[in-house]
């Protein structure tokens, strides 16, 4: 079974190797201070500290893994290969919310760096998926739960 890509900008690629090197740093640092610690208080059968400890181990270790296989599938979205006729990967779409009558701004991402309260959406997600390929004044309906969303494509950046 082959990993799947991880798509990042160079600012969310940036922001994973920042995690990486602190978990493996000073986040293992802490964690092994904290087993130290714990296994000087005696009988490790009843030591809830000991266990604690071993189990934010066992969770710094596995995002480690996890970290470092996202890494090593990583494909960098490249800002200058960013097309500004169709929304893709990278482009910051300004769409006019037809339903709300309000004007949003999203840049597209990979999932790994998708956060909707930053305006960063994926293009996994309903209304990132729907945008994707589309043009500058094409009308781009999205279905979701609750029905189906009309958004309008204003302006395509990057």
């Amino acid at each position: 079974m082959s990993a799947k890509e991880v798509v990042l900008t160079y600012e969310g690629l940036k922001k994973l190797e920042e995690e990486l090197e602190f978990l493996r740093g000073t986040k293992r640092k802490e964690v092994a201070e904290r087993i130290k610690q714990a296994l000087s208080f005696g009988d490790i059968s009843e030591n809830s500290e000991y266990d604690e400890a071993k189990n934010e181990q066992a969770q710094v270790e596995g995002r480690i893994v996890q970290l470092e296989s996202m890494l090593k599938h990583a494909r960098i979205i490249d800002e200058d290969e960013v097309n500004t006729d169709v929304v893709s990967l990278g482009s910051k779409v300004k769409i006019y919310d037809i339903e709300f009558d309000e004007e949003l701004e999203y840049l597209i991402v990979g999932s790994t760096e998708a956060n909707p309260l930053k305006s960063k959406i994926s293009n996994e997600s309903p209304v990132g998926a729907a945008l994707i390929g589309h043009s500058k004044g094409e009308t781009v309906e999205v279905q979701v739960p609750d029905g189906v969303l009309k958004f309008k494509i204003l302006e395509i950046s990057k």
